[in-house]
């Protein structure tokens, strides 16, 4: 053999590969108990009565774009509790925790990722972590809801979750439609980037049937999974291609095309996005403009999305950590908690008004 002639046609590419933590391991050092679980499985029943309009609430999912640091994470967590009480008659309020980002060329990817913020990529710090902060969350009573990007992570922290989102890069993916169709939970399945409710239609029927693919199991062994299908799956409308999908006549067209296809016409409206033009303070008017539609008697509206935190806007993610701002999210902008408290205010008040009496 020439010198110059290649040894080996595999792993050109890879720098190393490190060991993962088993799913079942991290599981024995930070177990589910009856308190979580009871938090889990209460909400995930909530939400369902709620998609199938058996419950009058609306659903929102509400919180920082990404968790960056667990402390901020609690102490936002801390200050949406009372707000989750006071409107608990007429909102189903659910922290949303997301720990993985999905980048449209490069970027930090999440906590589970990238936990230090430093390029270390200390996946096993990041799963333990994230599991831990779900953990204490369903412990206190606040329901979490996630987005799954990665189809390996469900198995680490999808049991203490109450509601999943695949995301608009992801909804066409077939991967991320087998994964769907396996999880415990609610998943809401967000429009395409082009602002279409296809894919999502599609992903929905896909998902809500059963399927065979590969995974790992509990063990963290290579697995074929068979699932069963995932019956509540829901739209997602987040607008597209700079055009929004809030509006009454986009919300009747998408119902339409949703009965069409056999499925249930209820759906929920991303403030944040293309429907906000990516201006976080835009929200607010994403937020009244179904709170008007709530009014008007609407019945296919369920729910939405807000991204929020502690302090509004974002930052980008410095070289020198100790110069973040506390609370900022380093992704997308945010509206802050204190905005946040009076959109839910307004929310609840347009439900109250077509709500005969409150849910108990």
């Amino acid at each position: 053999m020439n010198s110059g002639e290649m040894t080996t046609t595999s792993d050109l590419h890879v720098v190393d590969t490190r060991p993962l933590v088993s799913p079942l391991l991290l599981h024995q050092e930070l177990p589910l108990d009856l308190v979580a679980l009871k938090t889990v499985a209460d909400t995930r029943k909530r939400i369902q009565a709620i998609l199938r309009g058996e419950d009058p609430r609306l659903l929102v999912i509400v919180g920082p774009c990404s968790v960056h640091d667990i402390a901020s994470a609690r102490d936002y967590a801390r200050q949406l509790e009372p707000l989750r009480q006071r409107y608990a008659a007429q909102l189903e309020v659910v922290l949303r925790v997301y720990f993985e980002k999905p980048r449209t060329t490069v970027g930090w990817k999440g906590l589970i990722n990238d936990p230090h913020l430093d390029g270390s990529y200390d996946i096993n710090t990041g799963l333990r972590r994230a599991r831990s902060l779900l953990l204490d969350l369903a412990r206190e009573g606040m329901p979490t809801a996630t987005e799954l990007l990665d189809p390996v992570v469900p198995q680490y922290i999808a049991d203490l979750i109450s509601w999943t989102a695949i995301g608009a890069r992801t909804t066409e993916s077939q991967t991320h439609r087998e994964m769907a169709s396996g999880l415990s939970m609610p998943v809401g399945y967000k429009n395409g980037t082009d602002g279409s409710a296809k894919i999502a239609i599609h992903a929905m029927q896909a998902a809500s049937r059963p399927h065979h693919f590969l995974g790992i199991n509990r063990q963290g062994q290579a697995s074929i999974v068979h699932t069963t299908g995932n019956p509540d799956g829901h739209l997602v409308l987040r607008g597209g291609n700079g055009c929004t999908n809030y509006h009454p006549e986009a919300v009747e067209e998408v119902a339409k095309e949703l009965v069409k296809a056999g499925l249930v016409d209820r759906l929920m409206v991303d403030c944040s996005h293309d429907n906000s033009k990516k201006d976080f303070r835009r929200q607010s008017e994403v937020l009244q403009a179904v709170a008007t539609q709530v009014r008007q008697g609407s019945t296919h509206l369920m729910g939405v999305m807000l991204e929020s935190h502690l302090v509004e806007g974002n930052q980008k993610l410095p070289e020198d950590l100790s110069t973040l701002v506390y609370g900022q999210s380093i992704t997308d902008a945010c509206i802050d908690i204190e905005t946040t408290a009076t959109l839910l205010e307004d929310l609840a008040a347009a439900v109250a008004s077509v709500t005969l009496s409150p849910i108990t």
